[in-house]
């Protein structure tokens, strides 16, 4: 049993005890999370597709840890005009366990 779901203008497999990193959201450690926005199921009664979403399904995740990515860093360069900016850029992220799948 799979499901495929949106959050953050992403879209992600899963499946139950599944560990996914997604965009950051705003909740804290610990809690529940629902995402409504389910665009394909697969369970024993088959597959079924949404037109966006499948109406009724579900997939509940536990937050497991919020926090940011590894460093990277971006060099920008302009050629004879003897200009350089060194930039970095840490990326937010939500650390999720799926629990259950319904639908």
């Amino acid at each position: 049993m799979f499901a495929v779901i949106e959050t953050g203008g992403k879209q992600y497999k899963v499946i139950e005890q599944d560990i996914i990193f997604v965009e950051k959201l705003d909740v804290n450690e610990g809690d529940e999370i629902v995402f409504d926005s389910v665009k394909a199921l697969s369970n024993d009664n088959g597959f079924k597709v949404g037109a966006p979403n499948v109406d009724g399904a579900k997939v509940t995740a536990k937050v497991l840890k919020n926090g940011k990515n590894k460093k990277i860093y971006v060099m920008k360069y302009k050629p004879k005009k003897n200009e350089k900016k060194k930039i970095s850029h840490r990326q937010p992220y939500t650390k999720v366990q799926i629990t259950k799948i319904e639908g």
